[in-house]
């Protein structure tokens, strides 16, 4: 009277396994796609790295003219004038400093967004071409 009771290592996986169909996996072709997403990865980081560089040289040149605007008008204030007149130059200079700075933010914005942009569009593009592949291997597959 003694009732074995199943154990889980007499349990057979082939009638499970019956109705599953094994399809060989390309690794070739998963290793191509590998290596094209290690270069879209690498392209777009070519990409940020010389847009960061183009916005760290205008920053330098912006500072360069800054210095240079800077003495200027720190020798204009040395020379003799009335009241009236460095309030005049003061007042222009003031307008002049603030429509440089719009317009050099505005610059480094744009440079900085082209380069983001440039670099997201080679990885959505890359990300298009992955989609692709996984749609023309699953239709190869089903097929078989």
């Amino acid at each position: 009277m003694s009732e074995a009771r199943p154990s889980f290592f007499d349990f057979d996986v082939t009638k499970l396994m019956a109705d599953f169909r094994f399809r060989p996996l390309d690794v070739e072709a998963l290793i191509a796609s590998q290596r094209r997403n290690i270069e879209a990865l690498s392209q777009a980081n070519q990409v940020a790295v010389e847009g960061i560089q183009a916005v760290a040289k205008r920053q330098i040149e912006i500072a360069r003219q800054a210095i240079e605007d800077a003495t200027t008008l720190l020798r204009d204030l040395a020379q003799p004038a009335s009241t009236e007149d460095r309030i005049a130059k003061n007042t222009e200079y003031a307008k002049q400093l603030l429509e440089k700075s719009l317009n050099n933010g505005r610059e480094i914005t744009m440079l900085a967004t082209k380069a983001g942009t440039e670099a997201a569009d080679v990885l959505r593009k890359r990300a298009s071409e992955g989609f692709d592949e996984i749609r023309d291997l699953a239709k190869q597959q089903s097929a078989r």
